[in-house]
This record gives structure tokens, sequence and C-alpha cells, in this order.
């Protein structure tokens, strides 16, 4: 089960257009990540939950035949009075109680994912420990500093990695402990019974705290895990340099890479003399001009063109833009519409100092 039905609020403007789990790292959508980490377990049946932009998800994903998977989609929403679809999340666990009363899908042992984050996971050991349990549940856990406790929600657990209690975003000094909750579980068919129909009803907030009211077997692994989430629009553009530098496991750029930490798609144009400083990427069909600088790490979108003595510094220029000559770019987001800067400030294009600079090249 892949959590995709979030609306993403917290990335605006990136999710203004896209789902978050379509999400490009540099050329990879975040949910592919998680589809081949399922197929590399063994996992062949997938559910997606989808409601914000959700039909884009289901037409770029489609059936799930290219990455050897059956994947289908729940769709949480409804038509008003008009005609007009509503998107109409109802939590993530009420997603799941929904897709079990309308499909019958989790008849077996599922592991749950939030389609927003790219994780390096050994899914068999956690089944392994999990059914050592007996569990219930098992929530998949990272170690974080104590002045990162207040991003996350916090687990409390007994010596055998029994559940005791919960904490949402603590301050450092109140965390009782250091274990931070990555959005990942193992669940059991049974749990679906502690969810109620038709409601919205989340996992963390609800579930979770009910469960260990009753004193079900809820547990927690710690694992030592390559966890990156896109909260925050400055996580994003962390996770994008973390990509480029050849940080994310498991991951390289398409494309061919003329030279150390320099990748160039099909078609892409780099004058001579123009610089480039790895590690950069430039999409396909992209144009580096004459006197043009880049030092990475930086992304070149496809058909995108680089003018003549521009400087671009630790910055991520979208696909279908032109930018104009002379202009000096430093650690920001561009696409056609809006920016956003590494500290996560965003805003309109329009009325933007970017606004002279940044031209659509479907509209020259």
């Amino acid at each position: 089960m892949i959590l995709a039905a979030g609306k993403g609020t917290r990335v605006r403007p990136l999710t203004n257009h896209i789902p978050k789990p379509l999400i490009p790292i540099i050329d990879k959508p975040v949910v592919e990540f998680l589809l081949e980490l399922l197929v590399k377990h063994g996992i062949r049946e997938v559910m997606l939950n989808i409601s914000h932009l959700g039909w884009k998800i289901q037409e770029f994903l489609g059936d799930g035949y290219r990455y050897g998977l059956h994947i289908g989609y729940s769709f949480e929403g409804h038509f008003d009075a008009s005609g007009n679809l509503v998107t109409d999340p109802i939590g993530s666990a009420g997603g799941i109680k929904r897709i079990q009363e309308r499909y019958g899908f989790f008849d077996e042992t599922f592991i749950v994912l939030c389609g927003d984050a790219i994780v390096d996971l050994d899914i068999t050991a956690v089944l392994k420990f999990h059914r050592s349990r007996k569990a219930l549940v098992t929530i998949i856990t990272k170690e974080v500093s104590r002045e990162e406790v207040s991003n996350y929600g916090i687990v409390v657990t007994d010596e055998d990695g029994r559940v005791r209690s919960f904490q949402e975003k603590p301050t450092p000094e109140e965390a009782l402990s250091t274990v931070a909750n990555t959005g990942i579980y193992i669940f059991e068919p049974e749990v679906l019974e502690y969810i109620p129909s038709k409601t919205f009803y989340d996992i963390g907030s609800q579930l979770f705290p009910t469960l260990v009211k009753l004193d079900v077997p809820l547990y927690a692994v710690n694992m030592d895990i390559q966890w990156l989430d896109i909260g925050r629009n400055s996580d994003y553009l962390k996770i994008l340099e973390l990509a480029l530098k050849g940080e994310v496991k498991n991951f390289l750029p398409h494309g061919i890479e003329i030279s150390k930490g320099i990748w160039k798609g099909a078609g892409a144009r780099i004058a001579t003399g123009a610089e480039l400083v790895p590690p950069v990427w430039i999409g396909p069909a992209a144009i580096i001009e004459e006197g043009a600088t880049i030092i990475g790490p930086a992304i070149v979108g496809a058909n995108t063109i680089i003018s003549k003595n521009v400087s671009i510094k630790k910055s991520y220029v979208m696909d279908y833009l032109k930018i104009s000559p002379g202009t000096f770019l430093e650690e920001v987001f561009i696409t056609q519409e809006y920016f956003v800067k590494r500290n996560g400030e965003s805003g309109n294009i329009v009325g933007s100092p970017y606004e002279s600079a940044v031209k659509d090249v479907r509209e020259l």
C-alpha cells in the first residue's frame, strides 16, 4: 500500500500542478523509487490511494506492467451537484479501510509506505522482526539527533521494541526518545478491525494511540536506513543536491556521463566555450550557449536554453525555459510559473526579480 492521497500543502507551489509522489528527483519521480524497492523484495501487488491530482499518478504508472507489478488505485473524492470532481482524502487509515471494504485487497501481511519519501529499506529483515514478535503492527523507525526531534513523530518503546507511547514533534527537552516514525509500517489484516468505516482516520494520530491504549502487539524496529522525506521545499532541494552528488542509494541520473559528474541527455548541445563545474545534469535537447557558466550541484531541464554569459550556481532550472543573457541565478529552483529558494521561500515568477530573466520557450 502506497499512501498517495495527500495534498502536499507544505511543499506548495511544487504540488500546485503535480501530486507529491510524482515530484521528480532529477528525472525520476519519487514513487518509482518505492515501486523498485517493492519489486526487489518480491512484492507484486500494490494499491495506491489517490486524491489530489491523483489521475496524474494513474496516467503515469498505468497498470504497473513496466515495473513488473500489478497496480490498483482507490480514488478518494466525489462528484458534486454540478458534476465537478471534488477530491476528498479520508486519512491514511481511512483510505486503507475503504480499500478493504470495497475490494478485499488486504488478505495477508502487507507493507504501508508514504508516497513522498525515498527509502532504502531491507523489507525482508523487517518482516522477519515483525513475525518474530507476532506483531499486529510494526513501525519502522530511525534514530535522529535530539536537535531534530521537533520535526518528527517520536516513538517510545520498551527494551523488546514494544511501543508504549508517542510524542508528536516534541521539543528537544520534552522528547522521551530520539527514535522517529518513518511512516513505513508492516500490518496484519486484523488491524483493519480497529479502523472505523466511512470517516476520516489517521494512522499516526488516531490508530496507533488506540492500539497502545488497547495494549495490542504494536512494535517498532529501529533501522539504519536512508530515509529522504520531502516534507518541505528546502528538503526537496537538499535531496536534489544529494542525487546529483551520487549520495542517493541505488540511483544514477539518466543520460551520458560525458565527464566525471556531468550528465547530458539525448540531443543536448553544450557550446565549447561554456563552463560546467560538476555535478551538473543537462536534460534532453537543452542548449547551453557560449560563455555560460554552470556551477553544480545544478540541473538544466529538457528543452531549456541557457543563454550567453548566464551564470548558474547551485540552482535547478526546469524544462522549457530560456534564461536571458547575463542572468545570475544562485541557490534557486525555477519553473515557468514559480521559484523556490534553498531556504524554502517561494513565489510566482510574475512580479518576482526573476520575471525578466525567465521565458517560456514554447511562447518564443
